[in-house]
């Protein structure tokens, strides 16, 4: 009986809320998908940091398209132990791309990277983006009412270990992006330009080492 409210809990979390509830309305797969097109795009037709950060204004769009849906669903709250976890893993969707979004757009205005540099690291947070948004496809697949086969404790093992890969994967990202400013940081040393490098991201306080 526990189970089945727990399950309860979680179609009527990805189905009845109207504001962002319903994977139909507004789907975060989407979002994501979006977010990993746009980037294929500018890696594909960019040549130089200029026209990067130009073509980069349309994924800032989709990413502040995608904040609303995430700011909103960071309001939810009262929901049962599984359907949290759900809540969660489509929030650190919103972290990673949060975290690409803001970094990467730092990073195009940095002269210590090439557009070729520039371009390999876009590639990197593609494929991170892309495999996120995978686990929330299935995260969809799990949660909906339609994938009958599976039963209440199926379903819940599932939830957990999706949450557990998208944690891992969000860690991922903030470590590639650590790395990826280390270098920057380290080059600036060289030539003696700490202190921009500093005003763009911050200091470092070993957070880049």
């Amino acid at each position: 009986m526990k189970q089945e409210i727990l399950m309860m809990s979680m179609v009527m979390f990805c189905c009845t809320y109207p504001v962002f509830g319903q994977w139909t309305v507004i789907d975060p797969t989407n979002i994501a998908t979006s977010i990993v097109n746009s980037t294929n795009q500018i890696v594909q037709t960019s040549s130089t940091a200029e026209t990067m950060l130009k073509s980069f204004d349309e994924t800032v769009k989709i990413y502040q398209q995608g904040k609303v849906y995430y700011d909103a669903l960071k309001s939810v709250n009262d929901l049962v132990k599984d359907a949290r976890k759900v809540q969660q893993t489509i929030l650190m969707v919103g972290e990673i791309s949060d975290i690409y979004v803001n970094s990467f757009q730092k990073m195009l205005s940095d002269p210590n990277y090439s557009a070729e540099e520039l371009s390999a690291i876009a590639s990197g947070y593609s494929k991170l983006l892309e495999e996120s948004s995978s686990l929330v496809s299935e995260l969809k697949t799990v949660t909906t009412v339609t994938s009958l086969s599976m039963n209440d404790k199926e379903r819940m093992d599932m939830v957990e270990r999706i949450y557990r890969e998208m944690k891992e994967y969000k860690n991922l990202v903030q470590y590639y992006t650590n790395k990826n400013i280390s270098v920057s940081y380290l080059r600036a040393k060289k030539k003696n330009d700490t202190d921009r490098v500093m005003a763009l991201y911050g200091n470092p306080n070993e957070k880049y080492w």
